[in-house]
């Protein structure tokens, strides 16, 4: 029940403000507007991410207090990342392109913030005598860095199509859910357990055909929260193997993404031009509907989860 209350406050709270976000985006004229590369029917309001943030914030402040400098860290990073991805989405709404460097700039600069905070990738067990290796300082600082920068990135970019981004982290969320409850580690249960709530909420709106999309407010923030739920609890303590559990439990964005880069890289495009070489957008070409693509993703997403977790249970029982 303990982790109950959390999931559902934060649903309640999505399911309650959404209606009254889409009426005011829509006044505002805050929305995202079909384009050759986004081919939905209408212009539809962005405020998916604004409304998970606050949730989010709401319960987590609730839960935790904001009575340490982790905490608070948390809560600023979490809303530059948020403010920056809300501005892109302001371009947007105008049929402009918002430049990478802001956003590249300030979504390391709230990675280094989550760093200052004590959340930080710091070692590794060695497999061979079991002993803990604290990694070199500079070695924490880029792979923390790294990983938190990353998630936010692959997340962003699999938020294509109706239900892709959200059933992707909700999965993702769960099993990480599932990892910190396995190691006793609470805080990082807690933040998955309100991520999936505020994440359930959204999907009520995000289904085919969505009233609503996250925008880069909403992918960033749902990726910056992922990379941190992981580096506070999957990647501590971690073993060679189990090192594995967080990057599986994130595989389908983080593979999928892999491949979209190394394909740009190859074509000679830009690493951050926008185009239809995602997953999502490849299997629409092959023929699938919204619906179908979304099934697919989700279930090679619940695939990649059940072999992270099969690993933690070899983990825990060797």
């Amino acid at each position: 029940m303990k982790y109950l209350y959390p999931l559902i406050s934060a649903l309640i709270i999505v399911l309650i403000l959404m209606p009254y976000f889409i009426k005011l985006f829509n006044k505002i004229g805050f929305m995202d507007r079909p384009t050759k590369r986004k081919k939905h029917d209408k212009p539809t309001p962005l405020c998916g991410g604004v409304v998970m943030y606050i949730a989010f914030i709401v319960v987590y402040v609730y839960i935790f207090g904001l009575h340490n400098r982790e905490k608070v860290y948390v809560v600023i990073a979490a809303t530059l990342v948020t403010a920056i991805g809300l501005i892109d989405d302001y371009y947007k709404t105008r049929g402009k392109e918002f430049r990478i460097y802001p956003r590249v700039i300030v979504q390391v600069l709230a990675a280094i913030i989550v760093y200052m905070s004590g959340i930080v990738f710091e070692g590794i067990t060695n497999p061979f005598d079991g002993t803990y290796l604290i990694l070199p300082k500079a070695l924490q600082f880029i792979l923390t860095i790294t990983w938190i920068f990353g998630v936010t990135t692959v997340i962003n970019w699999s938020d294509g199509m109706d239900g892709v981004a959200g059933g992707i982290t909700v999965i993702s969320s769960s099993t990480l859910c599932v990892v910190a409850l396995a190691k006793a580690q609470t805080e990082s249960a807690m933040m998955s357990v309100i991520l999936v709530g505020i994440i359930l909420g959204f999907l009520r709106y995000n289904h085919y055909p969505a009233k609503v999309f996250m925008g880069d407010s909403g992918a960033n923030f749902l990726g910056f929260m992922l990379a941190i739920i992981a580096l506070d609890g999957a990647f501590k303590q971690a073993t060679v193997v189990s090192i594995f559990i967080p990057i599986l439990a994130l595989g389908v964005p983080i593979f999928d993404n892999l491949f979209v880069i190394g394909k740009r890289f190859v074509e000679g495009k830009p690493v951050y031009a926008a185009d239809r070489s995602q997953i999502h957008y490849r299997l629409e070409e092959k023929g699938m509907n919204t619906k179908q693509v979304v099934t697919f993703i989700c279930v090679i997403s619940c695939v990649l989860s059940m072999i992270s977790l099969l690993i933690l249970y070899y983990n825990l029982h060797k």
